[in-house]
């Protein structure tokens, strides 16, 4: 059973219910699923800038004990300054060179709908339904 870690965008759909949630099912079922603090920490912002209460706070803190957890440490960050050096033709975002540093460092797939984000990272595995 191989590791998945879970972008952002895919934990996102999952909580809503979104039909993109469902569409990645497949992907998912039958691996053991994983985020970065970084998924955490940028899905914890959305809730709080969109002033969610307790209850659903409640909620989303629900969903993410359902995966495993992938704190920041040394090698994730030297990772990450690995990524920002290889795509500074084509700079990518604070939060997705840690996601993608994580997925590196812990040998997992990455599970995304915006593989875009992600192009040009030497051994790094995308899952995606785009096209």
């Amino acid at each position: 059973m191989a590791t998945r870690l879970l972008d952002t965008n895919i934990v996102s759909y999952l909580f809503k219910g979104h039909t993109l949630g469902a569409a990645y099912r497949p992907h998912l079922t039958g691996h053991t699923l994983t985020i970065c603090f970084m998924t955490e920490a940028e899905l914890f912002e959305g809730a709080y800038r969109a002033r969610w209460g307790a209850t659903r706070l409640a909620r989303l803190e629900v969903l993410l004990a359902n995966f495993l957890y992938v704190p920041s440490s040394a090698d994730l960050s030297r990772r990450w300054g690995q990524v920002r050096a290889e795509r500074r033709s084509q700079p990518i975002g604070t939060a997705d060179a840690w996601i993608a540093a994580a997925a590196l460092v812990h040998g997992c797939d990455l599970v995304t709908h915006n593989p875009s984000d992600f192009q040009g990272i030497a051994g790094l595995s995308i899952v995606t339904i785009v096209p």
